[in-house]
């Protein structure tokens, strides 16, 4: 039986009178790559920075790895939230440098490893790269780290093919190497969808559908088709 690494119950975040969460209860299994789709105010952001502990349930219960979500489990989770940003100052290897005094399990040499398979420049400023650039070296400062969760809140957002192509690259290498559980909300999900082994679709803060992948994908044709049906 597997291992679980997530689970909530009953889970409830307001932000005002407005339910960002509501009722949430679901688990998401250790060693998988789950998707957590839906669209925009689904409640996945929220999602994610509860896992984190950056954001605390109002009610329910969240357990990530095997306690209550909060600041003593987020050392072991390695986060790219949504809107995510470095020093402008730092290059990228000196990023690599803090990273390796400041994160837990970060491995400069990996890093080093994925910035060239991304063609991430080690001497460029964060002031000097490209929207691009910068989301690769924000995915790097996650994956180079050997910590047993990674969550990826859309990786992918405003970024050119090329970029997509690379990440996605990284992350197949990443996680083939690691035995991580790896949650990952994206939009760019018919080029994602190779990684998934789990989906859980979100709407209104609640799990509207959630099935294994390849089961998924034989009964809808792929999942990007299901999340098109999903939204009409």
């Amino acid at each position: 039986m597997t291992e679980s690494i997530i689970v909530s119950e009953h889970l409830v975040k307001h932000y005002d009178k407005k339910r960002a969460i509501d009722d949430l209860s679901l688990t998401i299994k250790k060693g998988h790559v789950t998707a957590i789709l839906g669209s925009n105010g689904a409640g996945k952001s929220t999602f994610f920075r509860m896992i984190t502990g950056i954001v605390r349930p109002d009610s329910g219960t969240l357990s990530v790895l095997g306690e209550n979500a909060g600041w003593h489990t987020n050392a072991k989770i390695a986060y790219l939230p949504d809107r995510a940003r470095w020093y402008n100052n730092y290059t990228a290897e000196q990023s690599f440098d803090l990273a390796a005094r400041l994160l837990l399990g970060f491995d400069k040499s990996e890093a080093i490893r994925f910035a060239e398979l991304m063609r991430l420049p080690l001497d460029l400023k964060v002031d000097g790269m490209s929207k691009g650039q910068e989301a690769r070296l924000m995915l790097i400062l996650c994956i180079a780290r050997n910590v047993p969760l990674v969550v990826l809140d859309e990786p992918f957002s405003g970024i050119d093919a090329a970029s997509r192509e690379r990440i996605m690259e990284a992350l197949i290498d990443a996680i083939s190497e690691k035995e991580q559980t790896l949650l990952i909300s994206t939009h760019e999900i018919h080029e994602a969808e190779g990684l998934f082994d789990d989906v859980i679709f979100f709407q209104n803060g609640h799990v509207l559908l959630s099935g294994e992948a390849e089961e998924l994908r034989r009964k809808y044709g792929s999942i990007d088709t299901l999340s098109r049906k999903l939204s009409d």
